[in-house]
C-alpha cells in the first residue's frame, strides 16, 4: 500500500470510527434507561424518544452481545413538557439477572444496566455517602473521601452574633462556638430551616426501615462503632444544630454564615467572619421538630450515646416555648439588612406561614412525649398538608410521623382515617394519570413539577408512594415509587442520570464550589443534582427551554445543576427504601 493511501485508509478509518461513536452517543440518548439496572420482579421499562413506527427492540446481553429478549415498541406518547415524542420498550417478563444493553432498530442501543436483586444499591449508599462529602469541620481523609480528601474547611470555632440576633447576655459582637454540620448546598453555609426537611426525611427514613439501616455501611470514619452509619450522619449535623439554639431562651437562629457567598474556592480557603443571624419561629420549630424525633429514636443507643436524647428533648422543650413567645417571628433579609450591618446576603430561607411547622413540631413532640398541651395544632384539618414537601412546606413530615405512631394515638383515629384515606386517593389519581406520561412516572405529570430542585419532587413524590404502599401492602404503590427512581437515574426527557458518580451518563459540572475548585474531573460523588427548571433563574445559557428539559450540565447553572442537602435526603430515602423492600414484595407483583 502506498504511502498516499495508506493515509486515506488511516483518514478514513478514523473519521468512521468518530461516526460510530457519535452515532453511539447519540443512540445512547434516543434510549432512556434506568442506568443502574432493574429488580428482577419489578417493571423494566426503556423509554425511546422517535416518531418512527413499527420499530422492534432487542434486549442483548452486554457481554455475549446475544439477543435475549424481543418485543414491539409502544404506541406513539407526545409528552406534556415538552415537544418529545416517545414509546415505551417494556421487558418487565423477562426477570433473569445479568448485564444488559436494549438496542432499537435504527436507533442503536441504550446505556449498559444491570437486572439484578440489589440493581440500585450502589446509588443508596452513594447518595447517603454524598453527606460526608459535606462534613464542615473536620477533614476528609483518603480511606473515606478517596482521591476528593480535603483539609477540614471552616472550624465555626469563633462565629460572631450577628446584630440582628443579639439577645440577653448574647449581645452582637459575641463569639460563639457551632462547629460541624454540613455545608448546606453548594455553598459553605449552614441553615437551620434546610437542615429541618433534610433532618425529618432521613430520621423517617430511619424510622420506617430500622432494620435495613442498620446493616448498611458507607465507609464513613464511624463504620463499625454500633451505631448506623445513617444516624452516625445524622448526628453530625444534629450536634451543630443543637448549637444553634439560643441557651438562654429556647430561640433559634436561621443559620451560620458569611455576610457573602464564597467564590468559587475550596472550602477553608477564605478566612471571612461568620456570624449567626436573627432568631426566627420557622427555624425554631423546625428545631423543636427535628430534635423531638431525633429523642425518641436515639433513646434506643443511650449506652453508645449517654444524655444525648435527653438533651435533644430537652431542647426540642425549650424551642417550643419560645415559639409560643414568637409566634409570628418572620426571617425577612431584605428588612435586616435596612437595620443592621453587615449586611447578609447569603441564602434566606425566608418561610412566612408557620401553620405547617406549628403541625410538625406539634406532631412529633406528641409522639415523643406523649403531654397534651403540643398536641394543639393536631386539632386543625390534617388533610390540608397533604402536599409533596418541601423546605418551606413541612407538615407532610408531621402526617408521616402520626401515620408511623397511629396505633399509639387512639384518640386521633378519625383523622387518621381521614388523612389515609385522602393519602391514597392521591396516589391512586397518580397512577391513573402514569399511562398518559411520556415517560410512564408519577414525574412530571404537570408542569409544575419542574421547579428548582426538581429531582427532589420526583424523590418526595416517590416518598409519598412509599408510604401510601406501608399503609396499603399493594405493589402498585411501590412500582409507582420506583418509576420515580428510574425517572432520577436516567428514564428522564434529559438522558441524565443525575446522582453524580453514578450511571454511565452523571453530571460532571454541578455547582458546587469543592467540585469546581478541587482540580479532580469528576465531581464530588454521591450529590443529587437539582434536575430541569424552566425558571433558568441563574442568567446561564441553556441549550433547551421546555420544563422536562431545561436543564444545562454547567457548574455556572445553579438552578438546574447545583446540590442540595434537601434533595439528597428524599433521595437517601427513596433509593434506600426501594432497596430495603425488594425481598418483602418480591410475590406481590
Amino acid at each position: 500500500m502506498s504511502t498516499h493511501s495508506r493515509r486515506i485508509f488511516i483518514t478514513g478509518f478514523w473519521i468512521l470510527a468518530f461516526c460510530i461513536k457519535a452515532y453511539e452517543q447519540d443512540s445512547n440518548a434516543l434510549i432512556c434507561v434506568n442506568q443502574l439496572g432493574f429488580y428482577p420482579a419489578a417493571p423494566k421499562i426503556a423509554i425511546v424518544k422517535t416518531e418512527q413506527t413499527g420499530l422492534t427492540f432487542f434486549l442483548l446481553d452486554a457481554r455475549k452481545r446475544d439477543t435475549v429478549f424481543r418485543g414491539q415498541l409502544g404506541d406513539p406518547l407526545q409528552s406534556t413538557n415538552s415537544s418529545l415524542k416517545t414509546r415505551v420498550a417494556d421487558f418487565s417478563n423477562f426477570k433473569h439477572p445479568g448485564r444488559f444493553v436494549l438496542m432499537v432498530d435504527s436507533l442503536g442501543e441504550s446505556y449498559p444496566f444491570n437486572i439484578e436483586s440489589n440493581a440500585n444499591h450502589d446509588a443508596a449508599v452513594a447518595a447517603l455517602k454524598g453527606f460526608y462529602y459535606q462534613r464542615v469541620s473536620e477533614p476528609l481523609v483518603e480511606q473515606y473521601a478517596g482521591k476528593w480528601k480535603r483539609p477540614a474547611g471552616h472550624p465555626d470555632d469563633s462565629v460572631f452574633i450577628h446584630p440582628s440576633a443579639e439577645g440577653p447576655g448574647r449581645p452582637a459582637g459575641t463569639v460563639i462556638s457551632t462547629p460541624g454540620g454540613w455545608y448546606d448546598a453548594g455553598d459553605y453555609n449552614k441553615y437551620v430551616v434546610n437542615s429541618g426537611i433534610t433532618m425529618g426525611t432521613l430520621l423517617s427514613a430511619y424510622e420506617d426501615f430500622p432494620k435495613y439501616f442498620d446493616a448498611l455501611k458507607t465507609n464513613i470514619p464511624e463504620s463499625g462503632d454500633a451505631i448506623p452509619d445513617l444516624l452516625n450522619e445524622i448526628i453530625c449535623n444534629l450536634r451543630w444544630m443543637l448549637k444553634m439554639q439560643d441557651p438562654a431562651d429556647g430561640g433559634v437562629y436561621n443559620k451560620c454564615t458569611n455576610a457573602s457567598f464564597d467564590g468559587m474556592v475550596m472550602p477553608g480557603i477564605t478566612k471571612l467572619p461568620r456570624y449567626v443571624v436573627q432568631k426566627g419561629t420557622a427555624a425554631t420549630l423546625d428545631f423543636a421538630a427535628v430534635t423531638a424525633q431525633a429523642a425518641r429514636i436515639l433513646s434506643s443507643f443511650r449506652k453508645k450515646l449517654p444524655g444525648l436524647a435527653d438533651s435533644c428533648l430537652a431542647a426540642s422543650k425549650k424551642a417550643w416555648d419560645w415559639a409560643v413567645l414568637h409566634p409570628g417571628m418572620e426571617y425577612r433579609q431584605d428588612s435586616i439588612n435596612k437595620i443592621f450591618e453587615p449586611k447578609i446576603t447569603t441564602g434566606g430561607y425566608g418561610d412566612r406561614r408557620f401553620d405547617d411547622e406549628w403541625f410538625w413540631a406539634g406532631s412529633e413532640l406528641t409522639i415523643s412525649t406523649g403531654d397534651s398541651r403540643y398536641a394543639l395544632p393536631l386539632a386543625t384539618s390534617w388533610t390540608s398538608y397533604l402536599y409533596v414537601p418541601g423546605w418551606n412546606q413541612v407538615g407532610m413530615l408531621g402526617i408521616y410521623s402520626l401515620l408511623r405512631f397511629q396505633k399509639k394515638l387512639p384518640a386521633y383515629q378519625t383523622r387518621i382515617d381521614s388523612v389515609k384515606a385522602a393519602l391514597i386517593k392521591m396516589a391512586d389519581d397518580w397512577i391513573s394519570n402514569q399511562e398518559k406520561s411520556a415517560f410512564k412516572t408519577i414525574m412530571g405529570q404537570t408542569p409544575k413539577d419542574f421547579v428548582w430542585g426538581s429531582n427532589a419532587v420526583a424523590a418526595n413524590q416517590g416518598i409519598f408512594l412509599i408510604r401510601t404502599w406501608l399503609e396499603t401492602r399493594n405493589g402498585k404503590y411501590l412500582n409507582a415509587a420506583l418509576s420515580n427512581l428510574d425517572y432520577i437515574l436516567g428514564r428522564n426527557a434529559t438522558g441524565y442520570c443525575f446522582l453524580t458518580g453514578s450511571g454511565s451518563k452523571s453530571p460532571m459540572h454541578i455547582h458546587h464550589r469543592q467540585s469546581v475548585a478541587d482540580g479532580i474531573d469528576e465531581p464530588v460523588p454521591g450529590l443529587l443534582a437539582g434536575g430541569p427548571n424552566p425558571g433558568k433563574q441563574d442568567g446561564c445559557k441553556y441549550e433547551f427551554s421546555e420544563p422536562e428539559t431545561t436543564y444545562a450540565d454547567l457548574d455556572c447553572s445553579y438552578a438546574s445543576n447545583e446540590i442540595a442537602i434537601n434533595w439528597n435526603a428524599p433521595m437517601v430515602y427513596l433509593v434506600n427504601a426501594l432497596e430495603a423492600l425488594q425481598k418483602e414484595v418480591k410475590g406481590q407483583r
